[in-house]
C-alpha cells in the first residue's frame, strides 16, 4: 500500500535529524550536550504547576474551540501591558505556536502560492510549506551583517502575482538577530503596497540583549487588517510541553476562517489552558532575571566561539541561538563525526548542521546553528569540545 505523496515528500527536520547517532552516542556510554535543540532549561513557573492542580472540575471535558476565555482574557491584558491593544475577539487559542503557523497558511493560501522569508529561517516551517505546496521565496541575508534584511529594493524583486505574505520570526530563529524599526518599516511598506500579509513570529519577544529591542508588528497600525502575529508559552515560560499557541490579528475576515479551523480540531487541551493562564497573570518583572541569564550564557557563548581559529559568528541580538560558520567543508559530517567518533571523557556535543535553514540550495553547508539554552558552566564544556573538535578533525582531514 502507498502512502500519500505530500507525506513522502517531507524534509527529516534538521535539528532531529541526527538523533539516532546521538542515541548511539549514548548506548555507548557518552554524555551528550544537546546544542541543538531551544529546549529551555530554566524552570517552568510554579504557578504554573498550582493552576493546575488547584483545577476541581469532576470532569475534563472539551474547552471552547476559541480557547478557554479566561486565557484569552489574560493574553489581551499582556498586550496591552506592550501598549498593543489586542482585545479577546482578536485572539485564537492554538495547539502550540506550530498549530498555529499551520492554521495561519492554511486560511492564506493554495497550492503554488509564494511566501516571502528571510533566510535562515526556523526550519520546521518547511514541514507546512511541503503539505500545503507552498512556494518559498527565500530573501538573501547574511552573517556578515548579522543576518540583517536586504533594501526594500531588493525585495521588492521577489514579489510576484502569486505572494501572498512575508513571514519571519522576531527575534530570530535560528540567527538570534532582532530586526530593527528601518527593517519593519521596510516589511511594512512592501506589505502595503503589494497587497501582502505579515506573518510575525514573536514567540522569543521577550529575550533581547544589550540595546536591542523586539517591535512588535502589532505597533503599526496602519498594517492592522494584513498583520497575524504568532505567539507562544512554550519559549517565554520555558513550558514548550504545554501545547499552547495562539493567533492574533485584527483581520475579522481572516480570524473566522481560523476559527473554522479550530473547530475542526475541536478543542485545545483544556489543563495546558488552565496553565497558560497562570503563566499570563506573573508579573512583567519575571523575565528579567530569565532574560539576564540567557545573556549571560550568551556572553559565554559568544566569547568562546570568539576564541576558535576559522569559527565566525554574529553576536546574537535576541533569542538563544546563533548561526556559526565552521572551517569545514561540510557541517553535517562534521557533527556526525562529533557523535560517532570524538569525546572528551566520554562527552561530546550535538550540533545542527544550518543547512535545512535554508531554501536555497548549497548555502549553510558550512555552518550550525547552536542553541545556547543550557547552563553557563554547561556551555564552556561544550565549547571546549568543539574547539578540540575542530582541531581534530582538521587533522583527520589533511591526512
Amino acid at each position: 500500500m502507498r502512502l500519500s505523496q505530500r507525506v513522502l515528500d517531507l524534509k527529516t527536520s534538521p535539528v532531529r535529524k541526527l538523533v539516532p547517532y546521538a542515541e548511539d552516542a549514548v548506548k555507548n556510554g557518552k554524555k551528550i550536550y544537546h546544542l541543538n535543540i531551544g529546549q529551555p532549561d530554566v524552570e517552568t513557573p510554579q504557578e504554573f504547576y498550582d493552576a493546575i492542580n488547584n483545577f476541581d472540575e469532576k470532569t475534563l471535558k472539551y474547552s471552547h474551540s476559541a480557547g478557554k476565555k479566561e486565557l484569552i482574557e489574560e493574553i489581551s491584558k499582556y498586550y496591552k501591558k506592550l501598549n498593543i491593544n489586542y482585545n479577546p475577539e482578536d485572539i485564537l487559542i492554538t495547539v502550540g505556536g506550530s498549530e498555529a503557523v499551520l492554521f495561519t497558511l492554511l486560511a492564506l493560501f493554495d497550492e503554488g502560492d509564494e511566501i516571502l522569508i528571510p533566510e535562515p529561517y526556523y526550519a520546521n516551517y518547511n514541514s507546512f510549506f511541503d503539505l500545503l505546496r507552498v512556494k518559498v521565496v527565500p530573501i538573501r541575508t547574511s552573517g556578515d551583517n548579522g543576518f540583517h534584511l536586504p533594501s526594500k529594493e531588493e525585495i521588492e524583486k521577489l514579489v510576484t502575482t502569486k505572494t501572498k505574505a512575508i513571514m519571519f520570526s522576531n527575534p530570530g530563529n535560528p540567527t538570534g538577530t532582532v530586526y530593527k524599526e528601518d527593517e519593519l518599516n521596510i516589511l511594512n511598506e512592501v506589505s502595503k503596497e503589494n497587497n501582502l500579509y505579515i506573518i510575525s513570529d514573536e514567540v522569543y519577544r521577550e529575550f533581547t540583549y544589550g540595546e536591542n529591542k523586539a517591535i512588535s508588528f502589532g505597533d503599526f497600525k496602519d498594517a492592522e487588517e494584513r498583520v497575524i502575529i504568532i505567539d507562544s508559552i512554550s519559549k517565554r515560560y520555558s513550558a514548550c510541553g504545554a501545547r499552547i499557541g495562539c493567533i492574533i490579528s485584527k483581520n475579522k475576515e481572516f480570524m473566522k476562517s481560523i476559527y473554522k479551523l479550530c473547530q475542526s480540531r475541536l478543542s485545545a487541551p483544556t489543563l495546558d489552558m488552565v496553565g497558560a493562564e497562570a503563566l499570563y497573570k506573573l508579573p512583567v518583572e519575571y523575565f528579567d532575571s530569565v532574560k539576564n541569564e540567557y545573556q549571560k550564557r550568551r556572553n559565554t557563548l559568544f566569547k568562546e566561539l570568539s576564541t576558535m581559529e576559522g569559527v565566525k559568528a554574529s553576536e546574537p541580538e535576541g533569542a538563544f541561538y546563533t548561526v556559526v560558520k565552521l572551517p569545514v567543508e561540510d557541517a553535517e559530517a562534521f557533527s556526525i563525526w562529533l557523535l560517532k567518533d570524538f569525546q572528551i571523557n566520554m562527552e561530546t556535543i550535538m550540533l545542527t548542521p544550518a543547512e535545512g535553514f535554508y531554501a536555497t540550495p548549497g548555502l549553510g553547508k558550512d555552518e550550525v546553528r547552536i542553541s545556547y539554552a543550557i547552563k553557563d558552566e554547561e556551555l564552556i564544556t561544550c565549547m571546549k569540545i568543539m574547539r578540540e573538535g575542530l582541531i581534530e578533525y582538521k587533522k583527520l582531514k589533511n591526512k
